[in-house]
């Protein structure tokens, strides 16, 4: 099958569903991502379903070096602060542990960002200021299924994503390396994407369905 010039692997829906899997390891990070495909990619994420049916979002797509560059910088900085709210929330010595382990493990993951091919970054309209809970849980609903339709639409064509937040730490100074109006474009994520080493992705394990199923109670 192919849509705008730019064949598609052959999955079902379901065989997509379940396959579309957050890619680390396995990106080709030496063979450049046609901004065509992209924009095909965006057009579908376009299509998602959104709060109110409002369309507040926006795409980011990131190809200079030295952005990408700069935001695989700000990511790293990030990752140290994780690493250090982890260590200093931790209450016992398992989680203590756990936190130091993390910390000593080599980042092998920060610099692959200032070498893919694009870096995606979804964002959406509104206040980072306090908010009812229902009005967050419309942005997040709103942003989430247009990222994740393009992330979709990515894996269809044989390239990988993976949604990360790590950055936004730090998210002022990925807004001022890339012009958005901070107080009012949200981030919701730093997306690589490069086409894969590989296409074949399997379904993850997961915990038995009924340890996460409630029907009518919980």
């Amino acid at each position: 099958m192919t849509t705008s010039g730019h064949p598609q692997l052959p999955l079902s829906a379901d065989q997509l569903l379940t396959s579309t899997r957050a890619v680390r390891k396995r990106l080709d990070l030496t063979r450049p991502v046609e901004n065509s495909i992209i924009e095909e990619c965006l057009r579908i994420a376009q299509q998602a379903p959104s709060a109110s049916n409002r369309q507040h979002w926006h795409f980011m797509v990131v190809t200079d070096p030295a952005k990408k560059a700069a935001l695989a910088a700000v990511y790293g900085k990030g990752r140290a602060t994780m690493t250090a709210n982890r260590l200093a929330a931790a209450t016992t010595d398992v989680e203590r542990a756990d936190a130091e382990a993390r910390a000593a493990a080599p980042d092998e993951f920060t610099p692959k960002l200032a070498q893919a091919p694009a870096l995606v970054i979804p964002c959406i309209e509104g206040s980072r200021d306090a908010q009812p809970y229902a009005s967050q849980a419309a942005l997040w609903g709103t942003i989430a299924p247009a990222a994740w339709s393009f992330m979709l639409a990515a894996r269809a064509r044989g390239l990988g994503t993976v949604w990360t937040t790590i950055h936004l730490y730090h998210e002022r100074e990925a807004a001022d390396i890339l012009g958005i109006p901070y107080d009012e474009v949200m981030q919701a994520a730093l997306t690589p994407l490069a086409y894969t080493l590989g296409t074949e992705f399997k379904p993850a394990k997961r915990e038995p369905l009924e340890t996460m199923t409630h029907w009518n109670a919980w």
